[in-house]
C-alpha cells in the first residue's frame, strides 16, 4: 500500500486531531474517521464508560481492533486515539500503512483545551495538568518515533493548520 494512502494524526487529547481532521480529510479529498468515535460507536457506550467496566487495557484492546480494521482500509484521514502509541504493534500498523502526522501541542495548552471536557478519563484526577504533563513525557518520544511529519501547534485555526499540512503532505506524496 502507498503509504500516502492513507493519514494518521496522533498526538495528545486537545491536540486537534478531529478537527483539523475534518478539514484536512475535506482538503485531500479522503473519509474522515475518529477511531474514538468508531470505539464508541461499535460498542455502544461512551469512553467513560468503556474505562470504568474494562479499564484502560480493555479501552485500549479495543482501539487497536478499530485501528488494525482501519490500517486496511485506502483513502482516509484517521485521528488516533491518544494512547495509541502505547502499544509498540500499533506504531509498527501506523508506520506501514500511512503517514504518521504528529500534531505537538504542550502540556499547558492541552490543558486549556480539555479542561472542561468530562469525556476523558485519564484526566477526571485531582490534577489533571500534572497528569498530561505525565502523559506528555512518556508519549511525546513515542509520536516522534512514529511520525514522518511532526507539526508544532500554536494559535493558528483548525482550517489554516489542514492547509499547511495538505501542502506538506502533498510535497511528501507525490510521485
Amino acid at each position: 500500500m502507498n503509504t500516502c494512502e492513507n493519514i494518521y494524526l496522533v498526538g495528545m487529547m486537545g491536540a486537534g486531531k478531529t478537527t483539523i481532521g475534518r478539514h484536512l480529510a475535506r482538503r485531500l479529498k479522503k473519509r474522515f474517521v475518529d477511531c474514538d468515535h468508531e470505539v464508541e460507536a461499535r460498542t455502544g457506550v461512551r469512553i467513560p464508560v468503556i474505562f470504568e467496566i474494562e479499564g484502560e487495557e480493555g479501552f485500549r484492546r479495543r482501539e487497536s481492533m478499530v485501528l488494525d480494521e482501519m490500517a486496511s482500509e485506502r483513502g482516509l484521514v484517521l485521528a488516533t486515539g491518544g494512547g495509541v502509541v502505547l502499544n509498540p504493534s500499533n506504531r509498527s500498523r501506523l508506520a506501514e500503512t500511512g503517514l504518521v502526522v504528529y500534531l505537538c501541542a504542550p502540556p499547558e495548552e492541552l490543558y486549556a483545551r480539555t479542561q472542561h471536557d468530562r469525556n476523558r478519563p485519564l484526566l477526571q484526577v485531582p490534577d489533571p495538568l500534572g497528569k498530561i504533563r505525565e502523559l506528555y513525557a512518556a508519549r511525546d518520544p513515542l509520536y516522534r518515533e512514529v511520525a514522518q511529519i511532526v507539526f508544532e501547534g500554536g494559535r493558528r485555526t483548525p482550517s489554516v493548520v489542514a492547509r499547511q499540512l495538505e501542502l506538506e503532505i502533498l510535497k511528501r506524496c507525490e510521485p
